[in-house]
Order: C-alpha cells, then sequence, then structure tokens
C-alpha cells in the first residue's frame, strides 16, 4: 500500500479532527433548517426529508469504497480530493435555487465525506502508533466527531434565525479550507508502492448497492412505513446485494472489506457496539430537538443552545476517558461510558409536557454526554487495534459504516415506534409520550452496548503487531493478520 511517513503529528491530528468536525456537523446542521428551506425553495412537503436524507444515503453507501480507495490511493490524496467535493458541493448547496439542486448538492457533500473520514481516521492510526498516543490522538478525533453532532444542531438554529438558511451550507467552506491548509501543510505526501493492488470493483458495486439499498429502505420508512411493499423489496434487495457481497469478497485476492478483520474481537466487537452508540445518540439529539420545539414551543436558536450541555459532557467523558485507557484496556471506558448514557436517557425518558430546560433537559443532557464521550473516545482505538498500515482506510471505513449504518437504522426504527404510540394525535401530552417512549428506547440501547463491550471485547490489553512485510495475496493476509487479530489477551 501507500508508504506514508508520520510527518507532523500534531497538525495531522489538527486536520484529521477539523475534518471530522465538519463531516458530523453537517449530519444535523440542516435539521433546524428544514422549515425554512420548504418555504424559501418551495419543496414538496414529501420531497423535503431529501435533504437530510440524500447525505445519508451517499455517505454510508460510498464509506467502504472510500475507505479502501484510501489504502490503494493515498490517504492525504484522498483526504484532500473529498474535502474538496465536499467544498464546492457546499457551495452549490448555498446558491441552490431550487429544490433539486440542494439535494444534489447534499447527495454530492455525502460523497466527499465518505472519502474524506475514513482517510482522516486512516491518517491517525498510521501517524500514531497503538498505546497512550494513540488513544490520546483518537480521543480528540472522537469527541470533535460526536460534538460536531451536538453543535450542528446549535449552529443550525443560530444561522437560521440570524443569517438564513444558505449559512448552513456555506459555514462549510471557511471551515473545510481551514482543514485542507493544515492537510497540506503537515501531512506528508503519499509515496506509491512499487506494486498497488487493484481495487476490487466486483466488490465495490455490490457494497455500494446493497449498504446504499439499506440506508434508502430505512430513511424512506418516515413515509412509507415499516410494513410498505416498496420497503421490503428495497430492504431485501439490499440484503441480496450484500449477500453476494460476502460471497465476492470471500473469493478476491484483493477485496474491499478482507472477512478476515472480523474474526477479531476487536474490531467485530468495536463495529457492534458503535453500531448500537450511534443508534441511541442520533436518536437522542432527535427526540429532544422535537420536545423543545414541539413540545416547549421552543424558537430554533435556543433549541440549538440547548444541546450546550451535551457537548460539555461529551468532552468531559471524552478527558476522562482517554486518562482511563491510556494504560488500560478500552473496556474500562466502555462499559460504565455506556451505562451512564444509558441512565441519562432514561431520565430524559421521564420528560413531561409542563417541563422546562432546567428540569427536563439539562441533568440529564450532561449524565449522557459523560456517558457518550466515554464510550466514543475508546471505541475508534479498539475498532484499529492489531490493524496493519496497508488496511487502515479499510478497518476506517467498515467503523465509520457501522457508525452510518447504526444512526440511520436506530433513528428510524425509534422514530417508528415513536410515531406508532403517538398515533393521530397532535397535542403535546401525545408527541411527549412518543419521545418519551423513543428516549426510553435509547436508553435499553445503550444497555444491550454495555453488554457487548462485556462480552465480546477482550479483557486484557491488545497486543502491539509487530511490523511484517506485505503482500497482495489474502493467504499472505491471513497469515501476517492471524495472531495479531485474535484479541487474546497479553
Amino acid at each position: 500500500m501507500y508508504r506514508n511517513s508520520r510527518g507532523r503529528p500534531g497538525t495531522v491530528l489538527a486536520a484529521a479532527a477539523v475534518a471530522q468536525f465538519v463531516v458530523a456537523l453537517d449530519m444535523s446542521v440542516v435539521n433546524v433548517a428544514l422549515p425554512a428551506i420548504r418555504t424559501a425553495l418551495d419543496f414538496a412537503p414529501l420531497n423535503l426529508s431529501w435533504v437530510v436524507h440524500a447525505y445519508a444515503l451517499t455517505f454510508g453507501g460510498l464509506l467502504l469504497l472510500g475507505g479502501r480507495a484510501c489504502d490503494l490511493y493515498g490517504r492525504r490524496r484522498m483526504f484532500v480530493l473529498g474535502l474538496a467535493v465536499f467544498a464546492l458541493c457546499s457551495l452549490a448547496g448555498g446558491l441552490a435555487q431550487a429544490p433539486w439542486q440542494l439535494i444534489a448538492a447534499r447527495a454530492g457533500q455525502g460523497a466527499g465525506a465518505a472519502a474524506a473520514a475514513p482517510a482522516a481516521l486512516a491518517m491517525l492510526t498510521t501517524t500514531f502508533p497503538e498505546g497512550p498516543r494513540r488513544v490520546r490522538a483518537l480521543g480528540v478525533w472522537s469527541a470533535v466527531n460526536a460534538a460536531g453532532g451536538a453543535l450542528g444542531v446549535l449552529a443550525g438554529g443560530l444561522l437560521t434565525e440570524y443569517a438564513g438558511w444558505r449559512w448552513v451550507m456555506l459555514i462549510n467552506l471557511p471551515i473545510v479550507a481551514v482543514a485542507l491548509a493544515l492537510a497540506l501543510r503537515g501531512v506528508p505526501a503519499d509515496v506509491a508502492p512499487a506494486r498497488r493492488d487493484k481495487l476490487d470493483a466486483p466488490g465495490a458495486v455490490l457494497a455500494t448497492g446493497g449498504v446504499g439499498l439499506l440506508v434508502l429502505g430505512v430513511v424512506r420508512t418516515d413515509t412509507l412505513g415499516w410494513t410498505s411493499p416498496a420497503t421490503w423489496a428495497t430492504l431485501a434487495a439490499a440484503a441480496a446485494l450484500l449477500a453476494a457481497f460476502v460471497l465476492a469478497e470471500a473469493r478476491t485476492t484483493t477485496p474491499l472489506l478482507r472477512l478476515g478483520l472480523l474474526r477479531s474481537r476487536w474490531v467485530c466487537g468495536a463495529n457492534v457496539l458503535v453500531f448500537l452508540a450511534a443508534a441511541g445518540q442520533f436518536t437522542a439529539f432527535y427526540f429532544v430537538s422535537l420536545y423543545m420545539q414541539q413540545v416547549l414551543g421552543t424558537g430554533a436558536a435556543a433549541t440549538g443552545t440547548a444541546f450546550l450541555p451535551f457537548s460539555l459532557g461529551l468532552i468531559a467523558g471524552t478527558v476522562l476517558a482517554t486518562r482511563l485507557t491510556a494504560t488500560r484496556t478500552p473496556r474500562v471506558s466502555l462499559v460504565p461510558g455506556a451505562l451512564l448514557a444509558a441512565a441519562g436517557l432514561a431520565w430524559f425518558a421521564l420528560i413531561s409536557p409542563d417541563g422546562g430546560f432546567l428540569t427536563d433537559v439539562l441533568g440529564p443532557s450532561l449524565v449522557t454526554g459523560v456517558g457518550a464521550g466515554l464510550v466514543l473516545a475508546p471505541v475508534a482505538a479498539a475498532a484499529t487495534t492489531g490493524i496493519a498500515p496497508r488496511e487502515a482506510g479499510m478497518a476506517s471505513g467498515l467503523m465509520n459504516s457501522s457508525r452510518q449504518l447504526g444512526g440511520s437504522i436506530g433513528l428510524a426504527a425509534l422514530a417508528t415506534v415513536a410515531a406508532h404510540r403517538t398515533g393521530t394525535a397532535t397535542g403535546p401530552g401525545a408527541l411527549n409520550d412518543g419521545y418519551a417512549l423513543g428516549l426510553a428506547l435509547a436508553a435499553a440501547v445503550f444497555v444491550l452496548a454495555a453488554v457487548v463491550a462485556i462480552v465480546v471485547l477482550p479483557r486484557g490489553r491488545a497486543v502491539t503487531p509487530a511490523p511484517r512485510s506485505t503482500t497482495s495475496t489474502e493467504n499472505h493476509y491471513q497469515n501476517q493478520n492471524q495472531n495479531q487479530l485474535e484479541g487474546t489477551p497479553s
């Protein structure tokens, strides 16, 4: 694979963190602006959700391809290319004059993010060796990733109310400019290998199609429902493509996703855990935002501001997790963190139509934020434990895919349950009951994440793999990585 010297570690970390922040920001920044966007561009009601779905669809569908492309064509190259595409599409979205233009721009943003996000994580795992330095670096990366999602609600509310909805797109331009400047200054250029593996084209088509259809089927349940023939057909097609992808990857010598990675208890357990954590976190953002606006009658800017305590708790949890796991197994942070996040969401489930920010939002936000920080900071380190540098992009794409799929599927499933509880009623009391049920189920999801951390992740510290020579054949990969990916405690 491409060789990459470590360059300036601090600058690499800063570039990766800024890029991940803007990618996460765009997952939520448009949500509060949707009513203003609908009025300005004359969106049909059923089409408005595609401003959100288009980004999620291309981002989730292309992550595995983007991760593998980092390994084959260079991490810095894909990082810069992805950010450039992201910035151009942000500009196009900010200047959009018709609904289709904004939806197309959001899809382009997702494609750019699918290249930049795994490249950012891969740059960190190849720059910082396993141990305390990598834990600290990935702690920063995880914190800004989660904070980007939380602050996206704040930024979206403030920008929409005081600057106009177009700035929820244009705000990306200066942030991307900073990330690109840092990358060009401190991230070393990729050096081409003597021999480059071919891109697994059949695997890329099957993975992109399968994951894309899975996300499409799930996100459309808000309008079609889970029992719709169209939903079932889409999900069945996704399952068929993903099954074909698994068969194809088992037979090729240059896989998009080497299935042997999933035999690692660290990799497998961390990806399941991040799937569940993302489902709980995305759901919390969604229901709390709706509770404040639809039940308490809070404005867009005030709703966004209300998410600041969560962000502060998240930062505190990340700092604590980094210290706890610097010399110990990630389990010491993941298990209590998941349980603490579950407790915070269970507290959130006690919301009342007669409540307010101080009584129903502030305390649960701090508890949930600290718990989520304890989980999200070390999970990236767990998901990349024992990964050879030549497969850093592959592992990064897998983890980002798990996060994206967890958020999309978890939110769609729990929103459906909440809507079923609410029924056709539109009063604050009925809406409150639906949101409370969704938050209670999100708490249960974090409890399940704690169980996964206890049962699946190894108890001992990870074994740091020794440097080994590289080759393109699957048999050699298996021989080289068998010991380092078993997750056997030391």
